[in-house]
């Protein structure tokens, strides 16, 4: 039998939920979400969703507790309607940070809220740049773990840049993903050694690679209060770099990030729509976004008519 797709959205991200709905043909379903006078969150889902497949478009960013208690809320809702299956598409996956014990009596908050979306009823996760893969270890139903890459490169990097050019990881937990984009690009590759002191605050210590000459693209899952990526800039305009951009799947830009942007040697940073820009950022000249609706449309798409989702994995 047929199923019918719901595209379902909170206040998280309603335009990249829209840009979803006008590339599958489909309009997003009726769905109130309100709250009481004392902040308690309220879902109303407007139409019948009897065995429909039912996505949540709903990136857990800032405020990052509203809109991961709005999914599990919405996602409740589906399915004490009867929804068919419901699959949670999360393009940012709040709390990614906390996949693992840091300090003594610390909390692994990523796998909390994995406990919890499973717990609400959710069948299939998608996401995209996890901060850490392990996160997909975290949850017991089918999880999706899609790359922005695709994005980055057709529709910025290989427009603008060649394999002159030098993909600059900001640290060592970013190589992987930094080589796997000079691969594509041909290009050479480096490494900024660094040292956290505390969260929020880094220092560069040394370049590792050739970059003086260079036009240089920063590569990172996310930019949260952007020190760590004006330090890398400031350090490569240092070692002789000509140009520094930088490219980054989650533009988060808390606290004092565009303000670090604007002073920092950067001629453009890059971000996708996972998350939704503030006022600032939108107004920062700097700031580029491209859309990752097509993207998630395809993975939509090929998870209601059971098609293999794989080859969308860069």
């Amino acid at each position: 039998m047929f199923k019918k797709v719901c595209l379902f959205t909170g206040n998280a991200n309603p335009a990249l939920a829209a840009a979803i709905g006008q590339n599958l043909d489909t309009p997003i379903g009726k769905c109130r979400v309100t709250r009481f006078s004392d902040g308690e969150t309220f879902v109303e889902i407007g139409e019948n969703v009897r065995g429909v497949d039912a996505f949540v478009v709903q990136p857990t960013s800032t405020p990052t507790n509203d809109h991961v208690m709005e999914l599990l809320i919405m996602v409740d809702a589906l399915r004490r309607a009867s929804a068919g299956s419901i699959t949670a598409v999360m393009p940012y996956y709040g709390y990614g940070r906390q996949d693992r014990k840091v300090a003594g009596r610390t909390p692994i908050t990523s796998k909390l809220v994995a406990d919890l979306i499973q717990t609400a009823g959710v069948d299939r996760v998608v996401s995209v740049d996890l901060h850490a893969g392990q996160i997909q270890g975290f949850f017991n139903i089918p999880f999706d773990h899609l790359y922005a890459m695709p994005v980055f490169l057709e529709d910025y990097l290989k427009k603008k840049f060649d394999s002159s050019c030098v993909v600059v990881s900001p640290d060592a937990g970013g190589v992987e993903r930094a080589r796997a984009y000079s691969k594509r690009l041909n290009a050479g590759l480096a490494i900024i050694d660094k040292r956290r002191e505390r969260a929020n605050v880094s220092e560069v210590m040394h370049i590792i690679g050739e970059v003086e000459g260079k036009e240089c693209v920063i590569l990172d899952d996310m930019i949260d209060t952007a020190g760590t990526l004006a330090g890398a800039a400031h350090a490569l305009v240092a070692a002789g770099a000509t140009k520094v951009v930088a490219c980054a799947t989650h533009g988060v830009l808390s606290g004092p990030a565009i303000q670090r942007i604007m002073e920092a040697p950067l001629d453009e940073v890059v971000v996708s729509d996972s998350v939704r820009l503030s006022d600032a950022a939108r107004a920062c000249g700097k700031v580029k976004q491209l859309s990752l609706a097509k993207l998630l449309a395809e993975a939509i798409k090929r998870i209601h008519s059971s098609d293999s989702v794989s080859s969308l994995f860069a």
